[in-house]
């Protein structure tokens, strides 16, 4: 959750500084965040590592083994691959729905991709808290499908008034990380205590790596259906992200099947 407001910050302060200074500015301004923690870093005090035994280093058998933990990490994968998606081509969709509408455009692309990532950071804390409730599989399932809905209906009337939309997207906002805590504290729950670092290393290759495949695969269908221009590229858009989420609730339905019968 922290990770979505540092990145809301940093459109804010690029935009700003850009405005002010020029692009080269946004990107020494940005630049300064790596460069305070890595003089935090070496300010730590060192921490001797425990040495692992019985196992090779690079062996990720044991965790693909596990169902358990592989469903999350799965669920990550089209979470990330979703989020990621529509962080990438916001900007774009928004400003297709202000030139679309210049007459009763509310706010800057830029302001709503800024409230879209700031808002990550409740949404996650209040979605783990929902699966705490009720499960984590239960509640991961319905944030999903949820989310699939809303990125139909927000493809459908990608060509109607930004009063319309712009809840859609806040909505959007909300769906698309409330399931993100949940599915990571879930895959630390379900990983083996001995396997816990490669675990947690699949966790992120998988997401990270389908995250660059969803703003790629966004902008496929968008010039496979006419381009950004056209609203039905953005139904297009959309449909691929709804898609894309809907194969965690998949995931999460084939581990707990495989886990039951091992």
């Amino acid at each position: 959750s922290s990770f979505s407001l540092g990145v809301g910050l940093s459109f804010l302060i690029s935009q700003l500084v850009a405005e002010s200074w020029g692009w080269r500015a946004a990107f020494f301004v940005t630049a300064i965040g790596p460069l305070v923690m890595l003089a935090m870093c070496l300010l730590l005090r060192p921490v001797e590592p425990k040495p692992a035994h019985g196992r090779a280093l690079l062996d990720f058998g044991p965790v693909f083994q596990n169902t358990n933990a592989m469903g999350f990490i799965l669920g990550y994968g089209a979470h990330c691959f979703e989020l990621y998606g529509i962080r990438t081509w916001l900007v774009a969709f928004w400003t297709f729905v202000a030139m679309k509408n210049s007459a009763t455009s509310i706010l800057t692309p830029v302001v709503v991709s800024v409230l879209f990532s700031v808002m990550a950071m409740p949404a996650s804390i209040l979605g783990n808290e929902f699966a705490l409730r009720i499960g984590r599989h239960r509640a991961i399932t319905a944030v999903m499908f949820s989310s699939a809905v809303i990125a139909m209906l927000i493809g459908i009337f990608a060509d109607k008034s930004p009063w319309f939309l712009l809840p859609l997207i806040m909505i959007y906002a909300i769906t698309t990380p409330a399931d993100s805590g949940a599915l990571t504290s879930g895959m630390a729950m379900a990983a083996n205590p001995a396997y816990r670092g490669a675990t947690m290393a699949t966790h992120s290759t998988v997401g990270f790596g389908l995250s660059a495949l969803g703003a790629w695969v966004i902008g496929v269908a968008l010039d496979a259906a006419g381009g950004p221009l056209n609203p039905s590229a953005w139904m297009a858009a959309f449909s691929v992200l709804a898609a894309g989420i809907v194969v965690g609730p998949v995931a999460l339905y084939w581990s707990r099947r495989m886990t039951r019968e091992s």
